[in-house]
């Protein structure tokens, strides 16, 4: 337990983009505050990985319109510091600065608080999580200046993206009837993986066996996921500028045949797989505007814009900016599961008919972000990760059936489904706030007993870990922690040996990922496993900055030992992977 207390006095940084951070209105000055408070929570990888709205930076907003009192602001200083506050705070305070993970910052309360406060509060931060922006050098005197005269201003609105604008952004490259009727290539889709560039804006199609680059393909910036259709045929890619790309995996070549623009900053993208509706419509959702875009699978014309502002399940307030985070594909009806992160909402979005458009609204838990099923595909969880719990939905039942404490800010990705020796299927994630990775028992039906708690809390081998992994032929259970604070954790990965796991203190492995890729610059951090078809093989990201060298290293599930190492000049910042069959499938 030794670990545990150390890395939880360093890894208030790492989660200072999920946590309840901001300006507490209840404080005093921020010069009063204890220093002993500040290096705890200083600027870390965490804040630059997740969630900034950076897309939202290069929108053109307009000065809003004076109040008397208000701080003189240059055009040029107005657009440097809306620029800073969509990189670095609009994540946490929201887009309106009427607050989501942190508090908010309206007009005012930023005017109640006034200047000096504001200025204080930017420059050592606070206990409740607030980053010190400068004393840990990530802003300047001048910039921390300009920030707060910002904050006294009431915030801008950026502009609308409704149905006229995400339809003008619609482009079909090769129409239907042009595309061919047979797969043409000879590749192995099944066991191709498609790779996010997260820095350059493309992704890299690699061909599992051979483990060469198939083609590289210009997508929209940092793609945060790959989908593919119900039949196999198509990749669907969303960036974080809300662009879909849709590519037909059938033709002579991997080729892009359509795009679109949901809105200005998105996460989510998810395609029909229910019996007789494969491939027929694709949903994405957006962080800016809050709306989902319902589509035609094929052809990605926009069919159905629909806004998710409206009130929060618990206190019954009205949110302007309810983000769209995760979204799948039910398996039992003609359905997606949208969820809504600031609000704590959870839709079943059937698609049977568009015009007369049926939702059903799961009151869960606020922050909703990522999540996956658990091995039979009926039960979808997902985590709350401000509020430290995973919420459970009965996909078949259309119904609420658990909502389990873990540690501190869960991040499961899609999570990882193992057979445990003593409870039977339980279903995992890790955490970013702490080392401990939570098991979840799934199976009402034989083990009731467990079902819908927390039935172990594993020791890992450090907090910031992103992504958890396993695959049912696999006898392991892999956790990454990329945004750890000490490299030697960040380039690394523990592993655990499912049959181990009813022991009284299960001990994990270390895999050195970082080092076996043979690269020596950078941070290496190690991020996302992902299996290959046959699961006999997991693949790891050894993710650098865009100007240095990064690579995949591929590890042999039985041995734990290196089995190859992909590098290559194009692979620019490789992050997430995605397996077209286990994606497909929903196996992880």
């Amino acid at each position: 337990m030794a670990r545990l207390y150390k890395h939880a006095a360093i890894l208030g940084g790492i989660i200072l983009a999920l946590a309840v951070t901001g300006i507490n209105p209840g404080a005093g000055n921020a010069q009063s505050s204890d220093k002993a408070d500040i290096k705890k929570h200083k600027t870390s990888p965490g804040g630059q990985y997740q969630p900034q709205l950076d897309v939202l930076r290069d929108l053109g907003v307009e000065i809003p319109g004076r109040k008397p009192g208000d701080p003189v602001i240059s055009p040029e200083e107005y657009k440097q510091a809306n620029k800073i506050y969509f990189e670095r705070c609009a994540g946490c305070h929201g887009v309106l600065r009427k607050g989501a993970t942190g508090k908010a910052l309206t007009g005012d309360i930023t005017r109640d608080r006034g200047y000096e406060s504001l200025r204080d509060f930017i420059t050592y931060g606070s206990p409740g999580g607030m980053p010190n922006w400068g004393t840990s050098g990530d802003l300047s005197e001048k910039e921390i200046d300009i920030m707060a005269r910002y904050l006294l201003i009431d915030p801008p609105q950026p502009p609308e993206f409704g149905m006229p604008e995400v339809r003008a952004s619609w482009k079909v490259h090769v129409p239907v009837a042009k595309r061919p009727t047979k797969q043409l290539n000879k590749l192995d889709l099944d066991n191709l993986f498609s790779v996010t560039l997260r820095d350059s804006g493309e992704i890299a199609l690699i061909d599992g066996a051979s483990k060469k680059i198939v083609k590289i393909i210009k997508t929209g910036y940092a793609v945060h996921i790959s989908r593919i259709s119900a039949s196999g045929r198509y990749l669907f890619t969303i960036g974080r500028d809300a662009k879909i790309v849709l590519i037909d995996m059938w033709m002579n070549e991997p080729t892009p045949v359509a795009e679109i623009k949901i809105g200005s900053e998105a996460r989510s993208v998810e395609t029909s797989k229910m019996k007789g509706w494969e491939d027929k419509y694709a949903i994405a959702g957006a962080y800016w505007p809050p709306q989902y875009v319902i589509m035609d699978g094929a052809t990605l014309e926009p069919k159905k814009v629909v806004s998710t502002r409206g009130m929060t399940y618990d206190t019954q307030e009205y949110h302007p900016e309810p983000r769209v985070a995760a979204i799948v594909a039910s398996h039992y009806h003609p359905e997606f599961v949208v969820n809504i992160k600031e609000t704590g909402h959870i839709l079943l979005v059937n698609y049977e008919d568009l015009d007369n458009l049926k939702v059903t609204t799961i009151a869960a838990e606020r922050f909703l972000h990522d999540g996956g099923f658990d091995s039979t595909g009926r039960y979808f969880l997902v985590a709350a990760n401000a509020r430290n719990k995973i919420a459970i939905v009965d996909t078949k039942e259309n119904k609420l059936v658990g909502l389990v404490e873990t540690g501190t800010t869960p991040h499961p990705g899609r999570g990882a489904n193992i057979v445990h020796p003593k409870f039977g299927p339980v279903w995992a994630t890790s955490h970013l706030g702490d080392e401990t990775i939570a098991l979840i028992g799934t199976d009402p039906d034989k083990h009731p007993e467990q079902a819908w708690k927390m039935v172990q809390s594993l020791e890992g081998q450090g907090g910031g870990s992103l992504f958890i992994k396993s695959h049912p032929k696999s006898g392991h259970l892999y956790v990454d922690t990329p945004l750890n604070p000490e490299a030697e954790i960040s380039s690394s990965i523990a592993v655990f040996k499912i049959s181990d796991l009813a022991d009284k203190e299960p001990q994990y492995k270390v895999l050195p990922i970082g080092e076996w890729s043979g690269i020596s610059e950078g941070s290496r951090r190690v991020v996302q496993g992902e299996f290959n078809k046959a699961g006999d093989e997991i693949w790891f990201s050894v993710w650098n900055a865009k100007d240095q060298e990064s690579a995949i290293v591929v590890v042999d599930d039985k041995t734990l030992k290196k089995k190859a190492v992909i590098k290559d000049k194009r692979l620019v910042t490789p992050t997430g992977k995605f397996n077209f069959y286990n994606t497909r499938e929903d196996i992880y």
